[in-house]
């Protein structure tokens, strides 16, 4: 089952984002799925919120996200957000175009 991720991180900005998406892709940038390299993302968005940055995402299943956490969970602990803590809720419907 499909699952809505939703990153709140107060505090910080886009700097911070650049910098995780920068180290995810190994320095490729973030322009299509394939350059994050786990397969299983079905929608990303990110921006600003007050007081912080907010990242949304749809992966296919809570298994594909497991598998992305292992390489983007300790690079947001290594730039200070180890505490960071997603929602995660059950998709129940997923529209991409």
């Amino acid at each position: 089952m499909a699952v809505i991720v939703t990153f709140d991180l107060p505090g910080a900005g886009q700097e911070l984002y650049d910098e995780v998406i920068a180290r995810v892709t190994g320095g490729k940038g973030f322009a299509r799925f394939a350059d994050v390299g786990d397969p299983g993302l079905l929608f990303h968005a990110a921006g600003p919120v007050d007081g912080g940055f907010r990242v949304t995402e749809v992966w296919e299943s809570e298994e594909a996200l497991a598998a992305h956490a292992k390489t983007f969970g300790p690079i947001l602990a290594d730039l200070g957000h180890a505490d960071a803590r997603p929602t995660i809720i059950p998709a129940h419907n997923v529209v991409v175009r």
